[in-house]
């Protein structure tokens, strides 16, 4: 009997280490690896078309910005030296000089660390495969939309860019054509099939979280927030850039939080620098992770604690601007702005209602070293946006607001091509309604974008004067 029981322990213990070792075996560990330098690298600042697209090179010249060295890809050998530890290169990182691999072994970690050139390795994700399958897309509803009169010509998108004097350019034919925006998002379920949309001119998609899935048949939340810019249907709803061109760009994983997003979102931005895009709306920000040790202080809201925030930092040096969302905790015990909404040198977007009054959720500012955010406000609260359904409804979060200020931010930027990312922002921010007396809820206000206008053209004026 007692050599039954122990034949029965063994056994229960034998595969109890089965299934330990097979859930390990289907553990992807991913770690941020930091490069100290860029030696022995096969590319030189010379020569930039060997890494940069043409269009990112014109948008460098145009607004006088040269080529550096965090341009530059990282060294070959380097890549090469630690994918020979036996992980796979999930991501890259130029302008940081950081690579994020993957491995099921976290053995590997220790090889890694012990390269020469390598000065800090850092766990950022511990992924597992989802437990169940992901939902099939919703179906389109085919029933005719309502129609407004003919006074509103923009639908029930009518009130978030009016509020904005943002009507008055496109009237003036500025719809946000020649300029090009990536949409950083969680995935644009149906974004492909929704007939409002199939005006929209999207470039091309790319998924940073896992290249093999399907971005349209993925979240929702891009669909509404690419809505808010590209929906073009008159009297129905018609987004504030209409006419520009768009990326569509994944980096968001909607089953966990995980530091890696912040990998997955830089990837991203680094895309979208390479094929020359000119404006980014990120309708994502981090505050809490899974594992608490993870998650933010207030006092690291200062633009450079974090990889997301010192990266988006960078964006406008590179001739890019982003518009990101300040955040939806205005009401609960964090209350502050997320990342990278702290960053320096951004458009952060809070929200107001229809009123222009600052909605309850919009997160509030200032960035832990006492910056103005957030840095402008629009619409979010009960903002017209297009479901995967493909018909309009009604959503609240600066998720919301970001994007409808993005698309005025193209058309603004088309009306003054020779302004750089850093002078579009400043005259965006001149031109809020509280922009004499910001504060931590609102900002600088919600911005007179005509007013933009005319403050962009003064001030190619006294250009033109300073050079003739």
């Amino acid at each position: 009997m007692r050599k039954w029981w122990m034949l029965l322990m063994l056994f229960c213990v034998a595969n109890v280490f089965a299934q330990h070792t097979q859930g390990d075996s289907v553990t992807t560990y991913k770690y941020r690896v930091t490069l100290k330098d860029k030696k022995y690298n096969e590319y030189s600042i010379s020569h930039p078309e060997m890494f940069l697209s043409e269009k990112a090179i014109k948008r460098r010249n145009r607004q006088g910005i040269k080529i550096d060295k965090t341009d530059l890809p990282i060294s070959r050998c380097y890549v090469d030296a630690i994918k020979e530890c036996g992980v796979s290169i999930i991501h890259s990182s130029k302008w940081n000089n950081t690579l994020v691999v993957g491995t099921k072994d976290t053995t590997k970690c220790d090889q890694i660390k012990g390269l020469h050139f390598v000065s800090k390795v850092e766990l950022v994700a511990i992924e597992k495969p989802h437990p169940s399958p992901k939902p099939g897309r919703q179906e389109l509803i085919n029933t005719e939309q309502e129609k407004h009169d003919s006074i509103k010509v923009f639908g029930k998108g009518t009130n978030q860019i009016n509020m904005l004097n943002g009507n008055h350019l496109h009237e003036m034919g500025y719809r946000g054509r020649g300029m090009t925006i990536a949409v950083v998002d969680a995935g644009f379920h149906n974004a492909d099939v929704i007939p409002a949309l199939k005006h929209a001119n999207i470039l091309g998609v790319r998924d940073f979280v896992n290249p093999d899935d399907d971005i349209f048949a993925e979240h929702n939340h891009g669909t509404r927030v690419l809505s808010c810019i590209a929906s073009d249907e008159r009297y129905v709803f018609v987004g504030t850039a209409p006419e520009a061109s768009f990326w569509l760009l994944r980096t968001e994983d909607a089953y966990t939080e995980q530091p890696v997003e912040e990998d997955n979102w830089i990837a991203a931005i680094e895309f979208a620098d390479s094929v020359g895009v000119d404006i980014i709306n990120s309708s994502l920000g981090y505050y809490h992770f899974d594992k608490p040790h993870h998650s933010l202080l207030h006092k690291d809201l200062n633009g450079k604690t974090h990889i997301i925030s010192r990266t988006a930092g960078m964006i406008a040096a590179k001739g890019m601007i982003l518009c990101t969302s300040a955040g939806n905790e205005g009401n609960d015990e964090w209350k502050k702005i997320s990342i990278p909404a702290d960053a320096k040198d951004i458009l952060s977007v809070g929200s107001v209602n229809n009123r222009g009054l600052v909605s309850f959720f919009s997160s509030m500012g200032y960035s832990a070293d006492g910056r103005v955010k957030p840095d402008v406000c629009a619409q979010g609260s009960m903002a017209c946006v297009l479901g995967s359904n493909g018909h309009t409804t009604y959503a609240n979060g600066t998720s919301f607001s970001s994007p409808i200020l993005t698309g005025m931010v193209a058309c603004l930027w088309q009306a003054l091509p020779n302004l750089t990312a850093y002078e579009i922002m400043e005259i965006v921010r001149k031109s809020g309604n509280a922009s004499s007396t910001p504060n931590v809820k609102y900002g600088n206000g919600v911005p007179d974008f005509m007013d933009a206008l005319e403050k962009g053209r003064k001030l190619e004026y006294k250009r033109e004067l300073t050079i003739n």
